[in-house]
C-alpha cells in the first residue's frame, strides 16, 4: 500500500506532508465513525418527497410507488455510522418517519423509543473498530424488530451474529459492481465503496446469504429466517449510480408498516 498525503490550500510543507504519510495508522481497527456520527440523535424532516422511481422492466410505474398509510406513519430508528441523506430521503419517500441516533447509542435508549423499525447506517473503515455498535446490535436483533443494513450496517450485522469481517485484497469501488441475488435469480449493478467484507463460513444457521458479488464471490447481502432482519454490503441508495437495488427500500418498508400495524 503506498501511502501519501494530498494538500490543496498550500498550507503544509512537504515536509510536514511526508511526516503525515509516514504517520498513518491504517484502517485496521480503527473506529473512523467517532469522526462522521451526530452529535446528538435528531429527526430527519427533510426530502419526503419521491425524487425519483426507478421502474424495472416489465414492471408499471404503479408497481413500485410506496403504498400508502392510514394514520402516523411508522418509526424507524437510524443510527449514524456516516449515513448518507440520500439514504434518508428513500426511506421517507416510503412512509416512514425517521429519527437518526449517534453510533453509540445503547440497545435499551433506542428500544425505549418504540421503533417500528431498525436501520443500520453505512460508514467508514474497519467494522472490528467499533465493537460498541456490534453489542448494541446483537441486543436489538433479539427484540425482534423489522432491521436493515448497509454497507458498515450489513458488517456489523454480520458480527452480532458472531461472524468474523476481513479485509479483501482488492477493495470494492464503483458503479458497476454486479452482484448475484440469490433470491430473485437474477443479477444487479450496485455501487459500492468498501474494503472489508463478511466471512459467510462462521454465521449461524439462521442467516442465509442472499447476494454474492460476481467478481470474487464475497458476501453482499444476508437475511435472517427467523426475524425479519436484511441487510446488503452495496449501496441500493446511490445517487448518481445504479437503482438497481431501490426496491430493498420498498421491502423495508412494507416490513415496518406490517410490524406496526401488529403492534
Amino acid at each position: 500500500v503506498l501511502h501519501a498525503a494530498l494538500c490543496t490550500d498550500g498550507s503544509r510543507t512537504a515536509e510536514e506532508l511526508l511526516a503525515m504519510a509516514r504517520a498513518w495508522e491504517g484502517l485496521d481497527g480503527r473506529d473512523l465513525v467517532q469522526e462522521v456520527t451526530c452529535a446528538e440523535a435528531y429527526h430527519w424532516v427533510d426530502g419526503t418527497h419521491v425524487e425519483w422511481t426507478p421502474v424495472p422492466a416489465g414492471r408499471s410505474k404503479e408497481s413500485v410507488e410506496p403504498a400508502g398509510w392510514q394514520g402516523e406513519e411508522p418509526l424507524v430508528v437510524a443510527y449514524d455510522f456516516g449515513i448518507k441523506q440520500n439514504i434518508l430521503r428513500r426511506l421517507t419517500s416510503h412512509g416512514l418517519r425517521v429519527s437518526v441516533v449517534p453510533a453509540t447509542t445503547p440497545a435499551a435508549d433506542v428500544l425505549a423509543m418504540q421503533p417500528d423499525g431498525i436501520f443500520l447506517s453505512n460508514g467508514p473503515g474497519d467494522p472490528a473498530g467499533v465493537p460498541y455498535a456490534a453489542a448494541a446490535v446483537r441486543d436489538l436483533l433479539d427484540a425482534g424488530i423489522p432491521t436493515f443494513g448497509i454497507c458498515l450496517g450489513h458488517q456489523i450485522i454480520g458480527l452480532a451474529l458472531g461472524a468474523r469481517t476481513y479485509k479483501l485484497k482488492f477493495g470494492h469501488h464503483g458503479g458497476n459492481q454486479p452482484v448475484d441475488d440469490v433470491d430473485a435469480t437474477n443479477v444487479q449493478i450496485t455501487s459500492q465503496n468498501h474494503n472489508y467484507a463478511v466471512d459467510d463460513t462462521m454465521l449461524p444457521a439462521n442467516a442465509v446469504v442472499t447476494h454474492r458479488n460476481l467478481n470474487d464471490g464475497t458476501v453482499e447481502g444476508l437475511r435472517l429466517t427467523d426475524r425479519p432482519v436484511f441487510c446488503v454490503q452495496y449501496h441500493p441508495e446511490a445517487s448518481p449510480g445504479p437503482h438497481d437495488a431501490d426496491l430493498l427500500f420498498a421491502r423495508f418498508a412494507e416490513q415496518v408498516k406490517a410490524h406496526a400495524g401488529a403492534g
